[in-house]
C-alpha cells in the first residue's frame, strides 16, 4: 500500500494517491488533475477509482476531469444526489482496489452527506484497519466547521458529534488519519500545521475530542468561528452538479492595449490585477480590483468576484496570467476571458491612461498619526489578528465587509488601510477607490513592518504561517509529493 499526499497552498487541501502494484485511488482531487495523473504514470499505476468525501465547499473538485481524462469510476456519498455518473456510498458499503478494501462510514456534521473511508490492508490484516482517509470531519488537531449550512448549525454540530464518538473514536489508536485539509483552511478553526496523524494521538491531544459534553461540543462549534467566503455557498452544488471540465474552458484572450481599452469600453467587464500591491500602488487602470498573486488570491477571488461575471485580467507576464487563472478556476471563478498583453508597460507605451496609489511606510505611517486627527486609519485584518494587536484608533472593517460597510467610512476624508503585510490593505485600498474615496493610502509591511519599527508589539496571529483562524496572506503554496 502506498500513500502519496498532495498539498495545495492557499486554500489548505490536501488530496491523495493510495496505491497498490498495478492500481490506485485518487482521494479528494483538486479541480487541475495533472500532476495526479502524472505521478500515477512515475508509479507505473492507473487510476481506477476516485473517491469523494463529501460536497466540497471550499473548491472545485477535479472529479469529473480527472474520469474523463483516465476512465476511473467517481465514488461519492449517495445522500449527496450528485447529478454525474458515479458509484453511491452509504453506511457499510465496501470495495476493493487490489488487496486493499475500503470501508465506508456516514459521518454527517461538517455536511450533511459526508462520508469517511477506512482502508484496510488484506495482505497484513483483514480485520484491523491501517488508515482513515477523513475528509473533512476530523483534522490533526481539529474538527470540521458545522456552521456552513444556514440555520443548520446546531443540528450539524449534534451529527458530527455522533459521527465522532459513535463511529470514528471507536477505531484503533493505530489507524492514520488522512484528512482533506490542514492549517490555513477555513473549514475548521484551529488545524494542525502537521498534515496527518493517527487516531490515538487525536484523541489524547485534539482539543474538540476532549469535549465529552454533547452540549459543550455544540457550543464550541457555533460560536466564534472565523468568516466563510462567498464560494463556500456555491461550490457545493457545483460539485453536487458537476462542474464545466477544464479543457471546455477557453485561455483568456491576450489583447494588445488599444483592444483590451475597447474590451472595457464596451463590455464593462470586473477589472482583475493580481499584481503586486507595490507594482500596483505605481500604476494601474482605473477601477481595477487588486488581488495579488503574493496573498491569497483563490480565498478572495471566490470572496469578492461575481461568480458569473466576465473578468479581464492584468498581470505582468504569462505565467502570471496562468497562475492567475489556475487559482481563479480552482474556487469556481471560471470567468476570466481576456488579458493585458504585454502588462501595464505596454499599456503605458501605447500612451494610455494610468492611476497610482501612494504608499507608506511604517515610520511614514508613525509620523502622519501624530498630525491634526483627521486621518482615518482604518484596519481591514480579521476580527481575531484586531483583537491580538491593533493601532490605538484604528476602525477595523474586515477587507471583504467593505462590499457592504463602506458607507460607514467618509469618502472626504483622508484614509490609511492598513493590514498584516500589505496585500488585503492593498486590496481594500483599490476597493475603496472604487467607491469613490479619493484620498487613500496603502500602508507597506502592514502591522508586520509597524511592530519591527518599534512602534507596536508584534501581532501572533499575524506573523503565524499556520494560522487557521484569518485568510493567509502569505504564500503557503507548496505542494507536497
Amino acid at each position: 500500500m502506498i500513500v502519496k499526499h498532495y498539498f495545495t497552498g492557499k486554500i489548505a487541501h490536501s488530496s491523495y494517491i493510495v496505491a497498490g502494484s498495478g492500481t490506485c485511488a485518487v482521494i479528494d482531487p483538486r479541480r487541475d488533475v495533472d500532476l495526479y495523473i502524472e505521478e500515477a504514470r512515475a508509479l507505473g499505476v492507473r487510476i481506477t477509482h476516485i473517491l469523494e468525501t463529501h460536497l466540497h465547499a471550499d473548491f472545485v473538485s477535479g472529479h469529473l476531469d480527472l474520469a474523463e481524462r483516465t476512465g476511473a469510476r467517481i465514488y461519492a456519498p449517495a445522500s449527496a444526489d450528485c447529478a454525474f455518473d458515479h458509484a453511491p456510498l452509504q453506511e457499510g458499503d465496501s470495495f476493493s482496489l487490489e488487496h486493499l478494501r475500503f470501508d465506508v462510514l456516514e459521518t454527517p456534521g461538517h455536511t450533511p452527506e459526508h462520508i469517511v473511508y477506512l482502508v484496510s490492508d488484506t495482505t497484513r490484516a483483514s480485520d484491523d484497519p491501517v488508515a482513515l482517509f477523513s475528509g473533512d470531519v476530523l483534522f490533526v488537531g481539529d474538527v470540521g466547521r458545522p456552521d456552513l449550512f444556514p440555520g443548520r448549525a446546531r443540528e450539524l454540530a449534534s451529527q458530527l458529534y455522533d459521527s465522532l464518538h459513535l463511529k470514528i473514536l471507536t477505531l484503533p489508536d493505530h489507524v492514520e488519519v488522512y484528512p482533506a485539509h490542514g492549517a490555513g483552511s477555513l473549514c475548521g478553526r484551529s488545524m494542525s500545521s502537521k498534515w496527518t496523524s493517527t487516531l490515538g494521538y487525536e484523541r489524547r491531544h485534539n482539543p474538540a475530542l476532549q469535549i465529552e459534553d454533547r452540549d459543550a461540543f455544540i457550543a464550541s462549534l457555533t460560536s466564534d468561528m472565523p468568516p466563510a467566503p462567498d464560494h463556500f455557498a456555491r461550490c457545493s452544488e457545483i460539485n453536487r452538479a458537476g462542474p464545466a471540465l477544464v479543457a471546455s474552458l477557453p485561455a483568456p484572450e491576450a489583447l494588445r492595449p488599444q483592444a483590451f481599452s475597447r474590451r472595457l469600453a464596451d463590455r464593462q467587464p470586473v477589472l482583475l490585477d493580481v499584481r503586486n500591491y507595490d507594482a500596483f500602488a505605481g500604476q494601474h487602470l482605473a477601477g481595477a480590483l487588486n488581488i495579488g498573486l503574493a496573498g491569497n488570491l483563490p480565498t478572495f477571488a471566490g470572496w469578492l468576484l461575481p461568480p458569473d461575471a466576465e473578468i479581464a485580467l492584468v498581470a505582468d507576464d504569462p505565467l502570471q496570467v496562468a497562475e492567475a487563472v489556475t487559482w481563479a478556476r480552482r474556487v469556481g471563478i471560471d470567468g476570466i476571458n481576456a488579458c493585458l498583453e504585454g502588462g501595464l508597460n505596454a499599456w503605458a507605451n501605447a500612451g494610455l491612461s494610468t492611476v497610482n496609489l501612494p504608499v507608506l511606510s511604517a515610520p511614514g505611517l508613525h509620523e502622519r498619526l501624530g498630525g491634526d486627527g483627521h486621518l482615518v486609519l482604518l484596519d481591514v485584518r480579521a476580527e481575531a489578528e484586531f483583537a491580538e494587536e491593533h493601532i490605538a484608533g484604528a476602525i477595523n472593517i474586515p477587507a471583504p465587509d467593505l462590499r457592504t460597510r463602506h458607507n460607514e467610512l467618509d469618502p472626504s476624508r483622508p484614509t490609511c488601510v492598513i493590514c498584516s503585510t500589505g496585500n488585503r490593505s492593498g486590496m481594500a485600498a483599490s476597493m475603496l477607490k472604487s467607491y469613490g474615496f479619493a484620498d487613500v493610502t496603502n500602508v507597506a509591511g502592514g502591522m508586520t513592518g509597524y511592530a519591527a519599527a518599534g512602534f507596536s508589539k508584534q501581532c501572533r496571529v499575524c506573523v503565524s504561517p499556520h494560522g487557521a483562524r484569518v485568510p493567509m496572506e502569505i504564500d503557503l503554496d507548496v505542494e507536497i509529493i
